[in-house]
């Protein structure tokens, strides 16, 4: 073995010099025909040929822009911009008369998902592929490669190019992720050696937290698909529903010491409302890469590894759609060659690979065009004739913008919804107009609608790539129904219209806000940041024919640094801004508590901290700053764990501990200890539980699973101990709307995400148990028997005091992935009623 391993090391570093000393473009391109000379090479225009350096979005959209100027076979499309500003630009590429005439081709190509179809003649219409590159900023060997792939498709000449650009229309994204990108080419390239270092432990392969993999705020993109709350995946979404491509690809990397992956994936991990024959044809196009990778020399393999059941991932959200989604995952270098088991793996390597599979895939739309087109047709056409009768019904009836907020997520969708026509009840639960949705089982989009709405606990496979369940009416925590009449539809909603509220009536005496809306601690925030006294109700009451629910928030007309009609316009903005509900009443006499109640406790203004970095995890803390930040507006404080020593914790009146497995160092601990004990909330998240109970923050027994594998063999081992896990289902929970991590729900049940398996033993004292798993809690996903016993009517929340401060602990993500609205609120009333509970 040390002998060929050698070879291996000798064969590369010879390799890794002649594509130092001089690497060119005809490394990658294909030597049997001629490229326009009209046509700037990437090198021409950046500086550099592909794979000498990491490109930065800015250079890549500065060559594409070139090529579309100067090419007649590209168009560019600006869609819009990421949260850092950067362009996330599309190129179409065909023949020049197919460009000429790309509006009709679109429109008839669209037909194809349409009543009525069959009158297409697809032997004359162009397959439609939508190549992506790098989702994973820190994967670049796809952007890199979208250089060279859109110089091929301009400057190639030939019978056999025009040809394929005649019967192939090209969407091609260069980066699905482009503040992802530039992070990352930053620290490649300003790490990389002149002569190339290939040591792993060298600081170029080890980029600083968070990485380069995720976007602005630390989200991975490959999981927003469906969920579609990031700009980067709505222009996505946006392309697809307006080009219904036949293939979509999704160009990733994976560990330096893989080959090369392509789909299909583990065959018995694709979801059930995925069509057999999708995977035939993800086979088929599978070996046009098999035969083009042999033809260059490079291992790869196939049905080993990843899966197609979450529809939230680039290469598994086509398939639901009447396209094919196909994953590539090339072994990375992560920087520009690296030492590897397989010898030293160089940066233009991994690039040739991701071009190479991206004409492969040209190739298969090229030759399979008529067997893709028809593919589509007979999807939608098979999807409209098994689609159900009846229709299923979402709401909130005291919270009107969380149910927008999933209708705005089905029209992203080209899901058809309706109003309500009118109130009504169904199985116990009130649909207000308004506040509710109706959407018909019998419409194109059905397939997709049941993957987003359905609940399923019995699979094929215990393993899962990612997570297991997604029901989105849990995840908006609404009430729902699947089987509703149509009757209970009013109109078809053309343009969906965020809700309002008229302006609160001038009061001298008192407001009053309902904590159920959604947007309410963005409107809370607003008040006390203008230091604007309120109070909030810890117990129920009503004034005339309004109930006011627990959380209520008051705010006194007198005795504020405002005046009356000082406050009146500016609550009246407020509520225009929030989007939420706000009353001007007369007087405090009540039924129930009185304004003047000692059960209206005072609301201090929050100045909030997270901790990131170190051994922090990104996708948790960035999820916690998407959420202060876009959603509530509200700024959030981010302390470095590497400098914790330095900072003045006094000045915050909470800190939230994401996900970590390490915590803090000793004497950082003891700080924050001290500033707990001096009246601090700590908020913790997942595994930072456990750190807080081995360091007497918090004391808490849990459930231990003592499994033990009977008649598993050693190959059945690593799967064994695989299903044990909790990768993402759905679990119900009992809450006490009384105590105040409860207020602003209207249930006293509420479905919680789950992806842990810290199972905490109740208290003794049922007050102390504000929300306790169910007995039998799985509402949707994988668990296994002996976690599912574990679970029941355990707790995922825990507060106990410390000193004159908090510690409040959740066993789990709250705002998982931006789109799990229904427990967005247990955070905030933990920061804005923490020392009350």
């Amino acid at each position: 073995m040390r002998s060929i391993f050698g070879i291996l090391l000798v064969f590369s570093f010879l390799n890794l010099q002649a594509q130092k000393d001089s690497l060119q473009m005809h490394y990658y391109l294909p030597q049997d025909i001629s490229y326009n000379l009209t046509i700037p090479t990437p090198e021409e225009i950046i500086g550099f040929v592909p794979g000498e350096w990491h490109v930065s979005h800015d250079r890549l959209i500065t060559y594409m822009t070139k090529l579309a100027e100067v090419s007649p076979r590209i168009n560019l499309q600006e869609r819009g911009f990421t949260y850092e500003g950067r362009s996330l630009a599309l190129l179409i590429i065909s023949s020049e008369e197919n460009l000429k005439n790309i509006d009709k081709i679109r429109e008839e190509h669209v037909k194809l998902i349409s009543k009525n179809s069959e009158v297409l003649n697809t032997s004359t219409m162009p397959a439609v592929i939508n190549q992506g590159f790098s989702i994973h900023g820190n994967e670049p060997s796809g952007s890199n490669a979208a250089l060279i792939y859109a110089y091929y498709l301009a400057a190639a000449e030939g019978a056999a190019i025009e040809k394929t650009l005649k019967d192939v229309i090209i969407l091609l994204d260069p980066s699905f992720n482009p503040d992802g990108l530039q992070r990352f080419a930053y620290w490649a390239n300003t790490n990389r050696s002149i002569n190339l270092n290939t040591d792993p432990q060298d600081r170029e392969f080890d980029e600083v937290w968070p990485g380069g993999r995720t976007n602005h705020y630390w989200f991975d993109m490959n999981r927003d698909w469906l969920p579609v709350q990031l700009p980067e995946s709505q222009v996505r979404i946006k392309t697809f529903h307006e080009w219904y491509p036949n293939i979509l690809t999704d160009h990733h990397e994976m560990g330096s010491n893989s080959s090369f992956f392509f789909q299909p994936g583990i065959p018995s991990r694709t979801h059930p409302l995925t069509p057999p024959i999708n995977q035939d044809l993800t086979k088929e196009i599978g070996t046009y890469h098999a035969t083009a990778l042999d033809e260059i020399g490079s291992m790869y393999y196939t049905e080993e590894d990843y899966d197609d059941f979450y529809y939230g991932k680039g290469s598994t959200f086509p398939d639901v759609n009447g396209s094919i989604g196909i994953l590539f995952e090339q072994g990375s270098s992560r920087g520009h060659a690296k030492e590897t088991e397989n010898g030293i793996l160089t940066f233009p390597f991994t690039i040739r690979n991701q071009f190479t599979a991206a004409l492969s895939t040209l190739k298969a739309a090229e030759n399979m065009r008529e067997k893709l087109l028809n593919y589509q047709r007979d999807f939608y056409k098979n999807a409209r004739n098994s689609a159900k009768s009846g229709a299923y019904v979402f709401g909130n009836s005291k919270d009107a913008l969380s149910t927008y907020h999933l209708a705005k997520i089905l029209k992203k969708h080209q899901i058809e919804i309706h109003e309500v026509a009118q109130d009504f009840i169904e199985d116990d639960k009130v649909y207000r107009k308004g506040y509710a949705y109706v959407v018909p089982k019998d419409q194109r989009q059905h397939r997709l609608l049941e993957a987003m709405f359905e609940t399923r606990t019995t699979f094929e496979d215990s393993l899962f790539y990612d997570i297991s369940a997604w029901t989105f009416p849990l995840a908006f925590d609404l009430d729902y129904s699947e089987d509703v009449s149509m009757n209970r539809a009013g109109s078809e909603i053309e343009v969906l219209q965020m809700p309002g509220f008229s302006a609160p009536e001038k009061s001298n005496y008192a407001y009053l806000l309902d904590w159920n809306n959604y947007y309410a601690p963005k409107a809370l925030n607003q008040i006390l940041q203008k230091d604007i006294r309120a109070r909030v109700a810890m117990k129920e009451f009503s004034l005339g024919s309004k109930n006011f629910d627990y959380g209520t928030i008051m705010i006194p007309a007198k005795n504020q640094e405002m005046n009356s009609d000082e406050i009146h316009q500016f609550l009246t903005e407020v509520s225009k801004n929030s989007h939420v509900e706000i009353v001007g009443i007369k007087t405090g006499m009540t039924h129930g508590i009185n304004l003047g109640s000692r059960q209206f406790k005072n609301i201090d203004k929050p100045k909030v901290a997270v901790l990131v970095g170190g051994s922090i995890t990104s996708y948790d803390a960035g999820e916690i700053w998407h959420l202060f930040d876009q959603r509530y507006q509200m700024n959030i404080t981010k302390l470095d764990v590497n400098n914790f020593s330095k900072f003045d914790l006094s000045k915050y009146t909470d800190i939230i501990i994401p996900n970590t497995w390490k915590g803090l160092e000793d004497a950082d601990a003891k700080k924050l200890e001290d500033w707990v004990k001096n009246g601090g909330t700590l908020i913790a998240y997942r595994n930072t539980v456990n750190w807080l109970n081995e360091n007497k923050f918090i004391t808490f027994e849990t459930k231990e699973n003592k499994l033990e594998a009977k008649e598993i063999s050693f190959e059945e081992a690593g799967d064994f101990r695989g299903a044990q896990g909790i990768g993402g289902a759905i679990f119900e929970a009992h809450i006490d709307r009384s105590h105040p991590i409860a207020f602003g729900y209207k249930d006293d049940k509420i479905a919680l995400f789950r992806n842990t398996t810290i199972f905490i033993k109740p208290d003794k004292q049922s007050y102390n148990n504000p929300i306790q798993y169910t007995k039998n809690p799985l509402l949707s996903g994988y668990i296994s028997k002996p976690n599912l016993d574990s679970i029941a009517e355990t707790v995922p929340f825990k507060v106990e005091g410390l000193g004159h401060g908090k510690v409040i602990l959740f066993t789990d993500n709250t705002n998982f992935r931006a789109f799990w609205f229904g427990t967005n609120k247990l955070l905030m009333n933990a920061i804005f009623f923490g020392k009350e509970m």
